[in-house]
């Protein structure tokens, strides 16, 4: 049955031909589409890593004051919002909070030709796994004891980062790794924490680190802290402490961002990508359902001899039915041989990075779609078919 539909669509290869491009083409934009939605729905469900509700980013700007005298405020301000009823905890931080659109990113290895990580850095507090509910899964996080100086300074990374730059398996507690934050510098590492995602549920999982901040650091200007506050706390809470930050220095200025009404705004931002190819895909594959049903008609007035000799011969309404089926089947299985070719690039070459998976999940996803598609669009023309009566066909030749 096969071999001879196969024959069929040989014999008429010039009026395929065309189908069996759209076809083709049709795979490439579900394959392309079915890609990003693979890979956002993988990163969508990898954890985040932390806890974002009831937790505030606040934004100070010191206005005029001069650099010398910002650190002494600043400290003023994290005592007095450390004292402030409703508040949890605080910790000082940098730009790229969760859900910023803010990210700090450089190279982490162990030395001269070994395994390199590369990541996000984050500047934190001792408060922050506090703060932001960050989990610790190996070695411990940052406390009193690193606020003397010393040679290699104390960094903790995350799993991902452990992994990239142990790829046998070693703990990396206690060993040494070197950055190049402006200039190529040692640290050691005193702990490994869980996932932190700082760009959100549908970034990609990367590795990272944590650079410590003392009380005492002036170093580094951060006037950007993390809070989090009691359940159900608003805009009371953040008028006090508007004011609190005011009586302190009033050249100061601030703003309060809640996380979870920034990953709002975030998740709006990275899923208009998405969104948009869905729509487009979704106009190209109703263009190649009418093109498939309106050709498939036209076949069939076209055959409505041929079709009327068959079942004069025998043929049941149910082979006619089958055989139009199994003719769209076969130039879809034609079409999609060419695609999956060209599918099958992506994950060879490396394309955009993705992981390998993504691509070969969108593969057959794209590949059932466009089955599901020829054999409902094949299911009326096909009742058509079974439908013609011998003498009235062989009457109209």
């Amino acid at each position: 049955m096969i071999r001879h539909l196969i024959t069929l669509m040989w014999n008429r290869k010039r009026a395929n031909g065309l189908l069996i491009v759209e076809i083709f083409l049709a795979f490439v934009v579900l394959f392309s589409v079915g890609s990003v939605g693979v890979y956002t729905w993988r990163n969508y469900q990898t954890p985040l890593g932390f806890d974002y509700q009831d937790v505030w980013e606040i934004d100070l700007n010191p206005g005029t004051q001069p650099r010398a005298e910002q650190f002494g405020t600043l400290q003023r301000i994290l005592q007095r919002l450390r004292s402030t009823p409703g508040i949890v905890s605080v910790s000082r931080s940098v730009s790229n909070t969760p859900f910023a659109f803010s990210e700090n990113s450089t190279t982490l290895d162990t030395g001269e030709g070994t395994p390199q990580g590369y990541g996000d850095v984050y500047d934190a507090g001792a408060e922050l796994p506090e703060v932001m509910g960050l989990r610790i899964v190996a070695g411990r996080w940052f406390d009193r004891r690193d606020d003397a100086v010393s040679r290699r300074p104390p960094v903790v990374i995350t799993e991902l980062m452990q992994k990239a730059l142990f790829p046998d398996g070693q703990s990396a507690i206690g060993k040494t790794v070197r950055a190049s934050l402006g200039k190529p510098e040692e640290f050691q590492v005193i702990g490994v924490s869980g996932p932190y995602r700082a760009g959100g549920e549908l970034s990609e999982p990367r590795p990272g680190f944590f650079l410590y901040v003392s009380p005492q650091d002036t170093a580094r200007a951060m006037q950007v802290l993390l809070v989090r506050v009691r359940p159900g706390a608003g805009a009371a809470l953040e008028k006090r402490i508007t004011n609190d930050v005011r009586a302190i220095n009033a050249s100061w200025e601030m703003g309060v961002n809640p996380l979870p009404t920034q990953r709002l705004a975030q998740l709006k931002v990275n899923l208009a990508p998405p969104v948009i190819l869905g729509m487009v895909c979704i106009f190209l594959i109703v263009n190649v359902a009418l093109g498939l049903f309106g050709v498939l008609w036209l076949n069939i007035s076209r055959r409505r001899g041929e079709i009327g000799v068959r079942r004069a011969m025998g043929a049941t309404a149910g082979n006619i039915s089958l055989q139009v089926l199994g003719e769209i089947l076969v130039l879809t299985t034609f079409g999609l041989g060419l695609g999956l070719l060209v599918a099958a690039q992506f994950p060879l070459l490396g394309v955009m990075g993705v992981q390998t998976g993504v691509y070969l999940t969108a593969m057959p996803l794209a590949a059932g779609l466009l089955y599901l598609l020829a054999t409902v669009c094949a299911l009326y023309p096909s009742r058509l078919a079974a439908g013609i009566q011998p003498a009235v066909a062989l009457r109209e030749e």
